[in-house]
């Protein structure tokens, strides 16, 4: 198990160490760590460590498949098995749980495989007449540009270069644009920040660009949101079979099989509920499916996000309540919640601390939290269990393959 102060702190790494010290496990940062607390980056549980920091391999270092590792900033884990890297994750979930003084099952986790991501953010640079398309590099600026990529849908990759090409008619020297890639119900939806392209010659570029790849939709974000320049049809997510509508840059789970994890501990944390609560809901990822046999409360801050999903549950007829509405300044009392059978909750990374005071203090029976943070998450849970709940497990979900970022689903009965 990771220890408590490794979370959010690293070990010195600036002094010697011996012949054959082994490698027990990954620190927060990702780095591998000896038993007395040395760091020594790219080494992985089992390795040893010999004069000046030399790594000799054990069972669980493997050969990174991508051309750009360690350089691209996208994977840094991409020398660690799965073994290890599953290892990883229950140790970040149990060790930022163990600081807050819980402990409680934790499941294997789910890893999603290479090339499963349905959604990326790249970062473009025009130097002269090259155009530089990637992932920044680790604590870095500088972009790398991609020619493969492991984590990508290849839907996704395929598009790569054609927007190296595109950007070259679009893109002033010296200047930078994000490049943001979604896969929809109708296709890839394109979103370019950074630029205002303006004439005839860069909207026919555009309008070409967008047929030839056969886009679902292809923004402009030049400074006052998204705008978008080419939508033969409205663009959709389908979750829980219904499809709902997607706004330029809005969020999406980063795959498919991750959701479907994350959406099995939901709903058996949830049961037979009848009534139940989706808190941070989103586009409707939890709340659409659970509305096939419950009635369902559906709240969430950012306003195109909550109309697209009250507008896509009264098309299927779903039994759905969508609530605009913003959880950190006005989060539901407990007597609202308790009228309710089930909470679902998926706060952003700062957690839902002021949702979770009133939370803890109702009387609904079950409660699944999702996290993509397990020191937030941590400190939620201990606020929850001091109201008198009970964490009864937790599912580490790997969405975000070979980096360091973790994701949980975790189930909360009231003690009775």
């Amino acid at each position: 198990m990771t220890h408590p102060n490794d979370i959010d702190s690293e070990p010195p790494t600036a002094r010697a160490h011996g012949d054959g010290t082994l490698i027990v496990r990954l620190n927060a940062s990702g780095q591998g760590v000896t038993a007395d607390g040395y760091a020594v980056p790219f080494a992985v549980p089992g390795d040893t460590v010999g004069p000046d920091d030399a790594v000799l391999p054990g069972v669980h270092h493997q050969a990174p498949p991508c051309r750009h590792f360690p350089t691209c900033g996208g994977c840094t884990l991409q020398h660690v098995d799965d073994d290890a890297y599953a290892r990883f994750l229950v140790d970040r979930i149990a060790g930022a749980l163990h600081s807050v003084g819980i402990r409680t099952e934790i499941a294997t986790p789910h890893l999603s495989p290479p090339r499963t991501r349905r959604r990326a953010s790249l970062r473009a640079e025009r130097s002269g007449k090259r155009i530089l398309l990637g992932f920044n590099e680790a604590r870095s600026r500088r972009v790398v540009d991609l020619a493969e990529c492991w984590i990508m849908r290849r839907e996704l990759f395929a598009l790569v270069a054609p927007v190296r090409g595109l950007l070259a008619r679009l893109l002033p020297d010296r200047r930078t644009a994000g490049v943001e890639l979604a896969l929809t119900d109708q296709g890839v939806d394109l979103l370019i920040s950074g630029i205002d392209p303006d004439g005839l010659m860069a909207i026919e570029a555009m309008t070409d660009f967008a047929k030839t790849q056969r886009l679902a939709r292809l923004s402009i974000d030049a400074g006052a949101g998204p705008e978008a320049r080419w939508e033969p049809e409205p663009v959709t997510v389908t979750l829980g079979g219904v499809p709902v509508g997607l706004p330029a840059g809005g969020f999406l789970q980063a795959t498919e099989d991750g959701e479907a994890a994350l959406l099995a501990v939901v709903c058996d944390a949830v049961g037979d509920a009848k009534t139940i609560a989706d808190l941070f809901t989103g586009l409707g990822t939890f709340a659409l499916p659970l509305s096939r046999t419950a009635r369902v409360l559906a709240a969430e801050s950012e306003r195109a996000t909550i109309l697209s999903l009250k507008s896509a549950a009264a098309r299927a007829g779903r039994p759905l309540v969508a609530d605009h509405r913003d959880l950190f300044r006005r989060p539901y009392t407990a007597a609202e919640l308790s009228r309710f059978d089930a909470v679902v909750l998926d706060p952003p990374r700062a957690g839902a601390r002021e949702q979770v005071a009133e939370l803890a203090q109702a009387t609904c029976g079950r409660i699944a939290y999702i996290s993509c943070n397990p020191s937030t998450f941590a400190r939620d849970a201990r606020t929850l269990v001091d109201g008198g709940w009970r964490l009864e497990g937790v599912k580490p979900v790997g969405q975000f393959r070979w980096s360091t970022h973790v994701e949980l689903a975790a189930r909360f009965t009231r003690e009775a």
